[in-house]
């Protein structure tokens, strides 16, 4: 079986749609044509230059990393520092490179829950869920085509609340209509004023299937015009957002919760702030997460695990938190394990390797 490097992003963004990076982000596909065949993939936190010779090493012409090797514009292209010359050995080796970094963290099963999972987290949830990304659809349809039209939205993506699915609403009303000379209604007659029973459906979506949504509709309406609404709503999605919060099985004091940090992790050293009550209840945040532990704080989180706090930030623990800051790449070093099992799921048989260099730019004595 023949398999297109599209094929292999369509998996990808079907798990974390683009729609849902941060708006100073730059996922997707950076080098490469997603037209040509896929040979092989590889999977890996960063793109270094150690790690494109693995790929060519291996055969592999995919890479998918979490970060994306182009982040900061680029003016010249002259091998003068490490992306460069990844973007010159890339394109010289005709090697795609592939990123899925925010959309990926804010998803529900993204980055965050595999850190989770662990650590055997229970109860878990978003902690900062967003909003504005949810829309509801509003159409008619005469009573004969309720379900067929219900079955299409369902089948685009609509109805999604939480656990649910197949959610929507419907109340009896009548619908008035006239059709001029050039039309063929598919209820009354064409030039006259037309009153008719219809149902009214209500059901919402996520705005990135928009387009899919309309389609669905229109194909499976009996109506040459088909009446519609669209409106943008400020719910808050639960399944998208930033960070995790979760619980143990058990309190832990917190001798026994930061040895459990550096052996799950492989972590030697640990940035943290005193804390002399249990710990139970866990936010985290893969990569950069600060920017939360207000979110944590308020949620009652025992212990905030990330990375990449500045000295400062350490003081805003006040001891209602522990901040347990182990290092940028030790939050995110199983994000590649995401990608491998996403693609080996859909093609068991075909060649996914996970990358064995150590990306970590910072060491430890």
């Amino acid at each position: 079986m023949s398999i297109a490097i599209s094929d292999i992003i369509r998996e990808i963004e079907t798990f974390a749609p683009l729609t849902y990076q941060e708006n100073y982000d730059n996922t997707g596909l950076i080098i490469g044509n997603a037209s040509e065949p896929c040979i092989g993939v590889l999977c890996t936190l960063d793109i270094t230059e150690e790690v494109i010779h693995e790929a060519l090493q291996y055969n592999c012409n995919l890479i998918i990393s979490h970060h994306p090797l182009i982040f900061s514009p680029i003016k010249k292209i002259n091998g003068k520092n490490y992306t460069e010359r990844c973007i010159i050995k890339s394109i010289t080796n005709n090697l795609h490179i592939y990123a899925a970094h925010t959309n990926a963290d804010n998803v529900l099963a993204g980055v965050n829950y595999e850190i989770a999972k662990k650590l055997n987290l229970t109860n878990i949830k978003i902690l900062q869920a967003k909003n504005k990304i949810l829309k509801k659809l509003i159409t008619f349809v005469p009573a004969s085509h309720l379900q067929q039209v219900q079955n299409a939205l369902f089948d685009a993506g609509c109805g999604h609340i939480g656990n649910y699915d197949k959610c929507s609403f419907f109340t009896d009303g009548k619908g008035t209509f006239r059709g001029n000379e050039k039309t063929h209604p598919f209820l009354g007659e064409k030039g006259k004023l037309s009153t008719e029973p219809e149902i009214r459906i209500e059901t919402i979506f996520e705005a990135y299937q928009e387009s899919k949504v309309i389609s669905a509709l229109l194909s499976s309406h009996p109506y040459e015009e088909v009446a519609y609404d669209i409106y943008s709503l400020d719910n808050y999605h639960t399944k998208i957002g930033s960070g995790i919060i979760g619980e143990f099985e058990e309190e832990l004091n917190t001798k026994t919760f930061l040895d459990l940090i550096k052996k799950t992790f492989n972590q030697p050293l640990i940035r943290y702030t005193p804390y002399d009550k249990a710990i139970k209840k866990i936010a985290l945040c893969g990569g950069s997460g600060s920017f939360l532990l207000h979110s944590a704080i308020q949620q009652s989180a025992h212990a905030f695990i990330s990375s990449d706090f500045k000295y400062h930030q350490f003081f805003d623990a006040e001891n209602k938190i522990m901040i347990a800051d182990i290092g940028h790449f030790e939050t995110e070093q199983f994000t590649p394990e995401i990608f491998h099992r996403i693609i080996k799921n859909k093609f068991p048989n075909f060649a996914v390797l996970l990358s064995k260099i150590n990306t970590n730019p910072i060491k430890y004595f």
